[in-house]
């Protein structure tokens, strides 16, 4: 069930300044900006080939900003403006029924008294927020504000690649007891989640530190070292995909290295096999022949003969065959 109205909103609140917040609706959101300490905040639910009235005409935002706000595929990304400043961020979604891999973008344009984001897809960090806020943890300021979207996410992003590297670490540990078959697509499916993890959270880093260096009031030196600190445990999560994913290809070299060893064990075995029954198979064939002067054909012990011989000429070749081994 869609939890947005039919323009588009998601959700509306407004910030005193003093850590107090009350929801809005579209006439509040309609008014001029608040000026002072306080601001708002409007969330807008991105549309699939459809306008954003309010956004597109009047929200009073500037043409290009709109165009960052609804493109449809973006990367993480921050750009400065002389009004504010434009910054997109991806998600980790652990909402019920959602994948590990599934990064969402909230696209979000900061003004001294008015903060724009939109989603295409929800995000349970953005809920948690809410709850927070209802709950009396409104943040005072829009710097404040990022900082704490900022440091939601991220707490998300841990969550999944402390459990991605436990897996991997499993892995390590089953390489050698498990079946090839049941134990491959588990690794390539590590190593696809932290590719597309990894292409994610590797510019987010770069993000959140160019918006951390914003020259404006409302982003205190607190919000400052916060998005920093959001941005060195980015940077952590990059280091960490990239071992997951040189260890999935250690693991997988580990696996063709077990595969080669379980081809050359039945190699040697069929080797050991044709090495005793070809002879065998040479001496019987010759005097299985349907010809004349074939020898013992008169001789009613011929058969236990040939018979006695054959399993002799074995059991003598098996003998030689493992010492030449064991030389």
């Amino acid at each position: 069930m869609a939890d947005y109205d039919s323009e588009g909103l998601v959700t509306a609140w407004a910030f005193d300044g003093e850590g107090g917040a009350r929801r809005l609706g579209w006439d509040e959101i309609r008014r001029p900006a608040p000026v002072g300490p306080g601001f708002i905040w409007v969330h807008l639910q991105l549309f699939e080939n459809r306008q954003q009235p309010w956004l597109a005409g009047e929200s009073g935002v500037d043409t290009s900003i709109v165009e960052s706000l609804m493109a449809e595929e973006t990367r993480p990304r921050c750009a400065l403006f002389e009004a504010g400043a434009f910054l997109n961020l991806r998600g980790i979604n652990l909402m019920p029924y959602s994948l590990p891999d599934e990064m969402h973008s909230i696209r979000i344009w900061v003004e001294p008294n008015r903060i724009i984001s939109v989603r295409k897809r929800q995000l349970s960090a953005i809920a948690d927020f809410e709850d927070a806020m209802a709950r009396g943890r409104a943040p005072r300021t829009p710097g404040e504000f990022i900082a704490d979207i900022s440091m939601r996410l991220v707490e998300r992003m841990d969550t999944v690649i402390n459990a991605l590297s436990e897996e991997a670490d499993e892995l390590e540990d089953m390489v050698w007891r498990a079946t090839l078959a049941n134990l491959s697509p588990k690794v390539s499916e590590v190593r696809r989640v932290a590719i597309i993890l990894r292409r994610y959270i590797s510019p987010q880093r770069e993000a959140l530190n160019h918006f951390s260096l914003e020259d404006a009031a409302w982003l205190a030196e607190r919000d400052r070292h916060r998005l920093r600190e959001a941005a060195d445990r980015v940077t952590r999560f990059a280091e960490e995909l990239d071992s997951v994913r040189d260890r999935a290809a250690v693991i997988y070299d580990q696996m063709v290295e077990r595969r080669a060893e379980q081809m050359n064990r039945s190699m040697l075995i069929l080797a050991v096999v044709t090495v005793v029954f070809a002879p065998l198979t040479l001496l019987t064939g010759l005097l299985g022949m349907n010809v004349g002067g074939i020898p013992g054909a008169e001789d009613p012990s011929g058969f236990w003969t040939v018979t006695v011989f054959a399993v002799s000429l074995g059991v003598v070749l098996t003998v030689l065959f493992k010492w030449v081994r064991w030389i």
